[in-house]
């Protein structure tokens, strides 16, 4: 069984970012999350932006973020994000949240705001959009979609048969169909999976035809890691070797990008991602 190499964090580098954050009064999934990269992004002046609240109304047992009832959305946090970026310099950014079962919209007319928002102070900025499933609301989907960010991502997580373990609540087939109705819509579309679960590779084979069956164009794979012992447990630590033969079929298949290694995370270095398409 491979083991992965521990990952460094220099707290230096993640003060002064979270400092500007704080000052917004803006979250970021880096953070929330317990993302292994955030002194790497931190570093680099480049933040995963958390909107929507930071409490989640689902119950997955991969995640780290606080579950709950949250507050409604702040009106006011779409301006605040696009004059964070602007502060930062940024070239790039990821909007994501959490999952809001509780709005009509599931948080898509959040999403909308400030997605507007950022092309309206920084024309030509790329931004990523990294959504829920919207409980299936298409309509939904539709407007998040309909700000145009330039890659509309939506995560797969895991093979269909974990879904009941580690993802309840969700479905798989509606993900999938939240992806396809995207593409429909002209984005550019991406998913992402964690590896490590107990899935096999044959599994993993089936769910990169059925991204690519649904207009999938991008995708990442990375190793799944226990946030605490109340979380889903590693089943499986996967070797760098499986991750570039994941890599290499998702290419064959047709994937434009795939970004496969033991750290990956949907929006890992996504400001170089977005140039290698």
């Amino acid at each position: 069984m491979s083991q992965l190499t521990k990952k460094r964090i220099n707290l230096g580098e993640v003060t002064g970012l979270k400092k500007i954050l704080r000052g917004a009064g803006l979250s970021t999934v880096c953070e929330n999350a317990k993302c292994p990269n955030i002194g790497e992004c931190f570093g680099r002046g480049v933040a995963t932006f958390l909107i929507a609240g930071n409490v989640c109304t689902r119950g997955c047992r991969f995640c780290a973020v606080d579950k709950g009832r949250p507050l409604p959305p702040d009106p006011g946090e779409p301006e605040r994000v696009a004059a964070t970026v602007r502060k930062l310099g940024l070239r790039a950014v990821v909007i994501t949240s959490v999952t809001r079962d509780d709005l009509q919209d599931g948080g898509a007319q959040h999403f909308h705001d400030t997605v507007k928002q950022l092309r309206n102070a920084l024309p030509g900025i790329y931004v990523e959009v990294l959504v829920p499933d919207f409980l299936g609301n298409m309509s939904a989907v539709e407007l998040a979609a309909s700000a145009q960010p330039d890659v509309f991502a939506h995560n797969l997580e895991t093979v269909p048969r974990l879904y009941d373990e580690v993802r309840r609540g969700a479905d798989y087939k509606r993900s999938l169909s939240v992806l396809s109705y995207a593409k429909k819509a002209g984005r550019t579309t991406k998913s992402g999976l964690m590896l490590g679960l107990g899935e096999t590779p044959d599994e993993i084979e089936k769910v990169m035809d059925d991204l690519r069956n649904a207009g999938c164009d991008m995708l990442t794979l990375g190793q799944y890691l226990s946030p605490s012992l109340r979380h889903a447990p590693v089943a499986e630590y996967i070797t760098e070797e499986r991750f570039l033969h994941y890599k290499t079929r998702a290419i064959e298949k047709g994937f434009t990008r795939c970004v496969s290694a033991p750290y990956v995370r949907s929006s890992y270095r996504a400001d170089e991602q977005f140039q290698i398409q």
